[in-house]
């Protein structure tokens, strides 16, 4: 038996386009954040069972799937799940294909395929949002907020981190993969997404999420072997750390240090011509990645302000 786990916040259209897109699962459960637009009521209308979080605690998405997870094993003995979040719809066929993966390998515990983004001509940061769900294919570290999961396998481990208020499905398959278990990437479409991104405060937030998701990261397994986060981490640090530091105070020395700082378009240069793409958008999305460093800097530290004060991050939410 198959379920299905939405969760969501004032999603509006895009929770009803995702709830209709879920006919071929058994049961569905709709968790809901704190929404004012009606969406408990729309989803009850599409059939789904409705947990509703107690405000008094801290939303986060890791705590709304873990509280669908249960209440979906309260109503049907599930064998397997599908996670998806309120702002994306299942693509035709994508049940079928991903379950038939996981019944013919039994070590999988994870199935995930690919990510669109809805409208991807709206705004440069929704295509920037597309680009990132181009992933590549076969066994993977990692999977995101979409998924078909083996509900045995989250019960193996304890499902998600509660407490976690960004990257907690690339922390949830580090436990799996601890335990044993694959994560694989299939070469099949399996969700539209709607970012609905169309300023650039909203990249810029969604930006230093993505770094404060790594500095946590690191704190809980950046240890080798698996040195969860790392990577990202000190990117970010290098290039809007360090080197603007050590730019700006050497010109203290010598107004040469400041050619470190053509190292930033020349970077720009470098990615931009690895991409095979369109000359405008390989410039736009090089320059994003170098520009976005200084987000995922700010997020990082966030991260590190908040466990040096032992203050408890809220979410960080760019719609």
């Amino acid at each position: 038996m198959i379920g299905a786990v939405v969760i969501g916040r004032n999603e509006g259209e895009r929770l009803i386009r995702c709830l209709a897109s879920l006919d071929a699962v058994d049961q569905i459960v709709y968790v809901d954040s704190g929404s004012t637009d009606g969406s408990v009521g729309e989803a009850e209308k599409a059939g789904a069972a409705v947990v509703i979080l107690d405000p008094d605690l801290p939303f986060t998405a890791a705590r709304a799937r873990n509280a669908g997870l249960v209440r979906l094993r309260e109503l049907a003995p599930v064998e397997l799940v599908q996670f998806v979040d309120g702002d994306c719809e299942l693509q035709r066929d994508w049940i079928k294909t991903a379950s038939a993966f996981l019944g013919e390998n039994p070590k999988v515990a994870v199935a995930c395929g690919r990510r669109r983004e809805r409208f991807p001509q709206a705004s440069i940061y929704n295509q920037l949002c597309d680009l990132e769900w181009d992933t590549p294919i076969g066994r993977t570290d990692a999977c995101g907020g979409d998924a078909l999961m083996r509900v045995a396998s989250l019960v193996d481990i304890g499902g998600y981190r509660d407490d976690l208020i960004a990257g907690e499905e690339p922390e949830l398959c580090v436990r799996l993969r601890a335990s044993g278990w694959q994560i694989w990437r299939l070469d099949h479409e399996m969700t539209l997404h709607d970012a609905a991104m169309t300023r650039f405060g909203q990249w810029w937030t969604r930006s230093r999420r993505a770094g404060h998701a790594a500095a946590e990261a690191v704190a809980l397994h950046g240890a080798p072997p698996e040195r969860h986060g790392v990577r990202a981490t000190l990117r970010s640090l290098l290039w809007a750390g360090v080197l603007p530091a050590v730019s700006l105070l050497g010109a203290l020395i010598t107004p040469w240090a400041l050619a470190l700082l053509l190292l930033y378009p020349l970077q720009v240069l470098r990615l931009a011509r690895g991409k095979g793409m369109s000359d405008r958008f390989s410039w736009i999305w090089a320059g994003a990645m170098v520009i976005g460093k200084f987000a995922e800097l700010t997020g990082a530290i966030g991260y590190l302000y908040g466990r040096l004060t032992k203050r408890r991050a809220g979410l960080i939410e760019y719609k």
